[in-house]
Order: C-alpha cells, then structure tokens, then sequence
C-alpha cells in the first residue's frame, strides 16, 4: 500500500483496524478471521493485559480508565509496528470509551473501528459459555455502562454482533476494501 494514496483527505498508509465491542461479542474470533482473510496481522489484545489488570477482572471487579492505560498503549505500539513494517493490522479491543479509541488513533492514526453491537443478555450468555477467559459474565453490565458506542465522526462501522461469523467477516472486508485497505482483489475470496 502506498502512503501517496488518499482516502477523504487523509494519507493511507498499511491498514489498521480495530474489531471493538463489550465482552462476548466476537471481536476475536471475527479479528482472527478478518485477518486471516486480508493477509493482515492480528493482535489479541486480551492477551497484552498486565496480570494486574487480569486478576482484577477475574476477581470480579471492572477495570478503571487508569488500568486500561497502559494496556491500550501497548495494543496502539503493536499496531503501530505493523504498520511501520508495512503491514496491515486487525486488532481485537473493547475500545468501549471514546477517549480510548482517540488513545489507541495517536498511535495508529486513520485506524478503522468495527464496533460489533449486541445486547447485554446476548453478551452475559456468551460470556458466561465460554471457557478458560479470565472474564466473569457478571462484569458484562459495567462493559455496557462504559460503553460509549462511536459518533458519526469516527472512522466506524456499526455492524450487528448478532449475525452469522461468515457475514460479519463480509461486512467487515467491505468497509476496508472501500477504505482503500484490500490487498488484491476481493473478488472469488471466501470468508
């Protein structure tokens, strides 16, 4: 991708995107997917939490705007090496707040935000079926109290958390194709 190419003004360089939402609504496994289709890198964020910050969560208490820190620093550096390797990026992130999103767009300027919506009973069954995540169902509620979904002025895509993986995948390689982010050609690729 060349950095001479522009998109609504602004230089696009390697493609970053950010697949963001509460707890249980698919950011990784759609990140992992997402990724494996464009070719890009991608960044489990739940693993670059400091164990602090793990057992908190798993002690049941939500994480605060000063814990979460130092971790979205460490997800913004990683993207940030991707894209000054020359690669793109998928990163999986709650980014539930603005300032956080605004955190991780400092060190990853034009990065996209693929926020998957869902309802909080969705998010508690799910959360509550998974195994061996250090993330107790009963924080879903204060994933939802911070949740400050993205404004209209946000590089963001809203998709439904509730569809089928291989659809939100489609959805989600549409928005960075026509954001200029696709490597090759779309066309014949499966999901």
């Amino acid at each position: 991708m060349n950095d001479e190419r522009k998109h609504g003004g602004a230089p696009l360089g390697p493609p970053a995107v950010v697949v963001m939402g509460v707890a249980g609504c698919g950011k990784s496994a759609i990140g992992a997917r997402l990724a494996a289709r464009l070719g890009y890198r991608f960044i489990e964020g739940d693993r670059l939490h400091p164990p602090e910050n793990v057992a908190r969560m798993s002690s049941g208490l939500p994480l605060t705007d000063q814990l979460r820190r130092g971790w979205l620093d460490r997800i913004g550096e990683e993207m940030a090496a991707s894209g000054s390797a020359g690669e793109g990026v998928i990163a999986a992130c709650s980014a539930l707040k603005r300032i956080y999103r605004d955190r991780l767009r400092m060190r990853m300027p034009g990065t996209l935000f693929v926020y998957l919506r869902i309802d909080p009973e969705t998010a508690r069954r799910r959360v509550a079926g998974r195994a061996g995540h250090f993330m107790p169902a009963s924080l879903v509620d204060s994933q939802f109290a911070d949740l400050q979904p993205p404004e209209p002025d946000e590089n963001a895509l809203t998709l439904d958390g509730a569809l089928p993986v291989k659809e939100l995948v489609e959805q989600a390689a549409r928005a960075v194709a026509a954001r200029g982010g696709a490597r090759g050609s779309f066309a014949g690729e499966g999901a």
